[in-house]
């Protein structure tokens, strides 16, 4: 999948620190890192679904990113927090 750049809403960058203590420039650092991407759900509009980054911080902090994958390529972020244990196995089996 080829995420061409990260599009960031006000509020999501606020609850993603406030609830799950996580930086954006985390959840950037985890696209760039080379993460596994997993389908979750149809989105709203054709094309436009919901998936997860599961991937590392440069710090290493492992990390499950959800966003839409817009037609253009960018990613609408969702949330993010860190991976459970069984994503942590199921990112290193890869």
């Amino acid at each position: 999948m080829n995420i061409t750049c990260v599009i960031w809403l006000e509020p999501i960058v606020e609850k993603l620190w406030s609830k799950h203590h996580v930086e954006a420039v985390e959840v950037d650092e985890v696209f760039r890192n080379g993460p596994h991407f997993r389908h979750v759900e149809n989105g709203h509009r054709s094309g436009e679904n919901v998936y997860a980054a599961l991937g590392q911080s440069n710090a290493g902090r492992y990390l499950t990113v959800y966003f839409v994958h817009k037609n253009t390529g960018q990613a609408l972020i969702l949330s993010g927090r860190a991976m459970t244990d069984a994503e942590r196995r199921r990112y290193e089996r890869r």
